[in-house]
């Protein structure tokens, strides 16, 4: 009964498991999943001496696994609007499987994401099969390499300098983002401190497959000193680290000249603090306002 699980057989499990109208089996000498029907052909070969715990089942997996699958990918999504999407199109109660596909249609990044998502959690799922039988058979288990989703999916993006024929779009992606500011006074003093001069001294754009921008940095520099003035990325694109790219871009271009780099963040993104420690950055003014 003992096989190897390689990636052949590996994959060859995987396309078979979600298959509902047939009824699928590991044939364990031949390395290779076939159908109940193949086994009565085997069976029936005069020649062909069978083992009672030659043929075992695969890994179960119905449609409720599949649907609690897309759920924990979709309340995982760092981005609220495809995550508030995906979440509706889950709880429609009839056609949830379609809606879900309908949504990441829409988005090619998050169905990227999704793909990559669902393929380790279902191997995940046939190495935790194959281990429990190792463990019957009295061996060690195997383990499984996680997959970087963020980084398989920032290669469908470019990231290059940016220029003044980019500003177009660059400011209705920034009209966009200040639209959705709630905090009028600490908007109001961010802007005073930070005047939207696109492209400034130093920026770098992300665009998609499609040549569209998806976000943007610019700074602005005085003597050995760089400003960020903005980091904005649209909203269908956040949570996949086109920001954190970006920031990485200009870090890098400032290093290489010697220049120390400032932001201010306005209220509302203080999480973006995290990324700023992990690239060394410290904090050294807050300002408050009572209203």
């Amino acid at each position: 009964m003992k096989f190897d699980l390689d990636d052949t057989l590996l994959e060859d499990i995987l396309f078979h498991m979600e298959n509902q109208d047939s009824i699928f089996v590991l044939d364990t000498q031949e390395g290779q999943v076939i159908t109940d029907m193949d086994i009565r052909d085997i069976e029936e070969d005069e020649d062909t001496d069978i083992d009672d715990e030659r043929f075992i089942d695969l890994p179960d997996w119905s449609p409720s696994d599949g649907y609690r699958l897309m759920e924990k990918f979709a309340t995982g999504l760092k981005n609220p609007v495809v995550r508030q999407k995906l979440s509706s199109a889950l709880n429609r109660g009839k056609g949830v499987f379609r809606a879900f596909r309908d949504v990441l249609e829409q988005y090619p990044e998050t169905e990227k994401m999704w793909f990559t998502y669902k393929d380790k959690k279902m191997k995940e799922e046939v190495v935790d099969w194959y281990n429990s039988l190792r463990e019957e058979w009295g061996l060690k288990p195997v383990g499984s390499e996680p997959e970087d989703t963020s980084s398989l999916v920032l290669e469908d993006f470019v990231f290059r300098p940016g220029k003044s024929t980019d500003a177009k779009n660059a400011i209705d992606l920034h009209r966009i983002c200040i639209d959705e500011r709630d905090d009028e006074i600490a908007w109001d003093i961010y802007k005073s401190l930070n005047k939207f001069e696109f492209p400034g001294d130093v920026c770098f754009i992300a665009e998609n497959a499609a040549g569209d921008l998806a976000g943007y940095i610019y700074a602005v520099k005085d003597e050995a000193l760089l400003q960020i003035h903005q980091l904005e990325v649209k909203p269908e694109y956040r949570g996949m680290g086109l920001g954190k790219t970006l920031l990485a871009k200009l870090i890098e271009k400032a290093e290489s000249k010697g220049w120390s780099i400032t932001i201010d963040l306005p209220a509302g993104v203080e999480f973006f603090s995290r990324d700023l420690h992990l690239e060394g950055f410290k904090p050294c003014l807050q300002r408050f306002v009572r209203e």
